[in-house]
């Protein structure tokens, strides 16, 4: 078999491995499969991800500087080269988290220069400038002609990037209005529309979720999220069918463990709060149990976990 052969079938697993969320084996098939065929930026790229996804930092840098440097002109490898550098910059000490953050914000900038259609490095691009001080290149008075732009382009988009920018902000308020336009409006992206879920969930809004959750399902339907976003919404209006339970059930049991989706342990949580208000105690306990043991710093499982161990 050829080295591009090899290097096809190692991407084919790669990518199998990926969608499993088995990010370690997905991390060693498409190291070979890019030492097998070097000049394949798209496996590279695919490397990135998953390298950021086991938090392997300086890896995932290493990968996206040859992707970018193979097609320097390609937008979307700049944009993640951008996400590399920025997750390194959070995980840096201050003084090399500086240098990181300006690198950052470079790339996202290379990226809009590069494709000014790629809404999702303009998103990244408009979210450093709305939360980085200006030392690090950021400022929001960089980010409203961004926002602007973003407008004139898909208004939706841009009403999402002004809720996310006032989100940054904590006024909520003004990030609820923004959101809840460019849900009315139609806003395409799902990972636009899940993060809108997740602040609802974050802030349990049920009406912004079953908005939420209506347009996901006509942009992506067959996406587990939506499942879950729809669950903690009638959580949260205090439904106690086996309909909402089965909900979260199904999205622990088909969700990929993956950045831009809720943890498993957020689906505990809301199933300890399902049983909570059904009157379940054993079964809230075993569940905000379970959300502790995913994440031990969960402040909300921790404290409801208290609360029934009380009751």
């Amino acid at each position: 078999m050829s080295a591009g052969a090899q290097a096809g079938d190692g991407l084919e697993a790669g990518k199998q491995a990926y969608e499993a969320s088995e990010y370690a084996k997905a991390a060693q098939l498409l190291s070979a499969a890019a030492a097998a065929e070097p000049q394949k930026p798209e496996i590279l790229l695919l490397l990135t991800k998953t390298e950021l996804e086991l938090q392997q930092w300086d890896a995932a840098i290493k990968s996206a500087e040859k992707a970018v440097a193979l097609e320097p002109k390609n937008s979307v490898y700049h944009e993640w080269l951008g996400h590399a550098y920025g997750e390194k910059a959070d995980h840096s000490s201050f003084m090399s988290a500086l240098g990181f953050a300006k690198k950052t914000r470079r790339e996202f900038q290379m990226a809009v220069e590069l494709d000014g259609n790629n809404f999702a490095a303009r998103q990244s691009l408009i979210e450093y400038d709305c939360t980085a001080p200006a030392m690090a290149g950021g400022g929001e008075d960089k980010a409203q002609p961004e926002i602007a732009e973003m407008s004139k382009l898909d208004a939706a988009e841009g009403q999402y990037a002004e809720g996310n920018c006032r989100r940054q902000k904590k006024d909520f308020a003004a990030a609820d209005g923004e959101f809840r336009k460019a849900l009315a409006n139609g806003l395409k992206s799902p990972e636009r529309v899940f993060d809108i879920g997740d602040y609802g969930t974050r802030h349990e809004e049920e009406a912004l979720l079953v908005s939420v959750a209506n347009l996901g399902a006509k942009i992506a339907p067959g996406d587990p999220r939506i499942g879950f976003y729809r669950g903690v919404a009638a959580i949260l209006q205090k439904q106690k069918d086996a309909g909402t339970e089965k909900l979260l059930q199904d999205y622990l049991s088909s969700a990929p463990v993956r950045s831009g989706y809720p943890r498993p342990a957020a689906a505990h949580y809301w199933l300890g709060r399902f049983y909570e208000n059904a009157g379940n105690a054993a079964g809230a306990r075993e569940e905000y149990a379970k959300a502790v043991k995913e994440e031990p710093k969960n402040k909300l499982a921790q404290e409801a976990l208290k609360r029934v161990k009380k009751g």
